[in-house]
């Protein structure tokens, strides 16, 4: 009765547009001055005790990480050594536009800054070479959800703190699903390109290929830096993050493209950024301790058990409960209310952790393509000028590959299992 009440007043506080953290902790404090036996210190302690985390300090620095490559004009080159590699190519800008995503993921972790960053430079060009609008918003949408995919994740880092797993073999759980997607995507960019010949544009720029590798080469160390230095027991993946930030910092000094102004409006949207992620962290961490306490978790389980005993089965119901979620909730915060409680079931089928993170963090960023919240697509839309209808139509052939690739991850439990296998042996 008291968790249905509880889960009621979030849903109608979501729906009046209520921020996130603010709809998970006003029923929650709420409850703890209604219970006779809880006092407000626990309810401080629980909602600060949240943020307590040496691992959640990769957040911050992922975040400034992604920032900095962006102020800093390394996505630049980044972007340049693929034009200058895909020229000649039929479709080439649809190629640039998934690798584009593929490489600024190593980098941002997250698919809001992918979505800006590229989507303003590459929607007007592909537009501009006789690319239909809606296919090219629809590409560099489903492009960027490889960033939340592929490590350095901000997602698998909320997702490995919430159930007590490490955060480098989530990491590495995610390469080979980021790496089907991106195949997928590539498919579809073929396709496309077979179609419409008209495609057959020599590139941009003048740039040699050696020239433009050798100016990006510096760049591609930082995933070596990140992924190398964990995987060599080098770095844990939160000094792995303070590693990446200031290789990036250091190049963008050398290479004179970051300016003290840029360098504080980094570091102003990195704080903003992190300031909104912590508080919904903060406010999750009460509203699962509330939601432990009145056995939410067994419940679930219960419920699941005496619906189906195939782990596929509860997976295929995970999917599209999850699905529903990402509708409404971002995913940090969809992954910070559902962990707790799909944890324990996910324990009695047999789930691996891992790959249930794996298939829980891709349900939940496809929700950022779709409607109503969806960020995604507003922030092509104000980076691109075209409306939102048309970002959104633009996205729905798109759902395609994302869907299989969730079906494949569902079903093959080695494509997130077998890299963070390696690591163990």
């Amino acid at each position: 009765m008291i968790l249905g009440i509880l889960t009621i007043s979030m849903l109608l506080l979501l729906l009046l547009r209520v921020p996130v953290a603010v709809s998970m902790l006003f029923p929650c404090l709420i409850y703890v001055g209604w219970s006779p036996d809880i006092s407000l210190g626990v309810a401080l302690q629980q909602t600060v005790g949240s943020v307590d985390s040496f691992p959640l300090l990769a957040v911050p620095l992922f975040i400034m990480t992604g920032y900095l490559s962006n102020a800093g004009g390394l996505t630049d080159r980044l972007f340049r050594m693929l034009l200058a590699r895909f020229k000649g190519i039929p479709g080439n800008l649809g190629f640039v536009n998934v690798f584009s995503s593929l490489m600024f993921s190593w980098m941002s972790g997250a698919a809001i800054a992918d979505a800006a960053g590229l989507g303003s430079v590459l929607v007007p060009e592909m537009k501009k070479r006789g690319y239909d609008e809606k296919f090219a918003l629809g590409l560099t949408g489903a492009s960027s959800l490889i960033g939340p995919i592929m490590p350095p994740s901000i997602p698998a880092i909320v997702y490995a703190v919430s159930a007590g797993v490490s955060v480098g073999s989530l990491f590495f759980a995610g390469v080979l699903p980021a790496l089907i997607l991106t195949s997928i995507l590539c498919v579809f960019v073929y396709r496309d390109a077979r179609k419409n010949p008209v495609h057959l544009e020599s590139g941009i720029g003048q740039v040699s290929v050696s020239q433009a590798t050798r100016e990006a080469l510096p760049v591609l160390l930082t995933p070596i830096i990140i992924l190398g230095g964990i995987l060599g027991g080098v770095f844990t993946p939160t000094e792995a993050a303070a590693a990446a930030v200031m290789w990036v910092f250091i190049l963008g000094i050398y290479y004179q493209s970051l300016s003290w102004k840029a360098f504080y409006g980094v570091l102003l949207k990195t704080t903003t950024t992190t300031g909104s992620i912590m508080f919904i962290v903060a406010a999750a961490g009460l509203f699962g301790w509330v939601i432990a306490r009145e056995q939410g978790p067994q419940a679930v389980t219960q419920a699941m058990l005496q619906f189906t005993d195939n782990p596929i089965i509860f997976l295929l119901l995970i999917n599209v409960a999850l699905l529903l979620t990402g509708m409404f909730l971002e995913p940090v915060a969809g992954l910070l209310i559902t962990v707790p409680v799909l944890m324990p079931a996910a324990l009695e089928f047999g789930v691996d952790p891992l790959h249930l993170g794996v298939v829980m963090i891709l349900n939940l960023v496809l929700g950022l393509l779709t409607p109503p919240v969806g960020l995604v697509l507003y922030v092509l839309s104000s980076v691109t000028g075209s409306s939102v209808q048309t970002v959104t139509r633009g996205t729905i052939p798109f759902l395609i590959p994302l869907l299989i690739t969730l079906l494949l991850i569902t079903f093959i439990p080695a494509l997130s299992l077998w890299l963070p296998s390696l690591l163990t042996e």
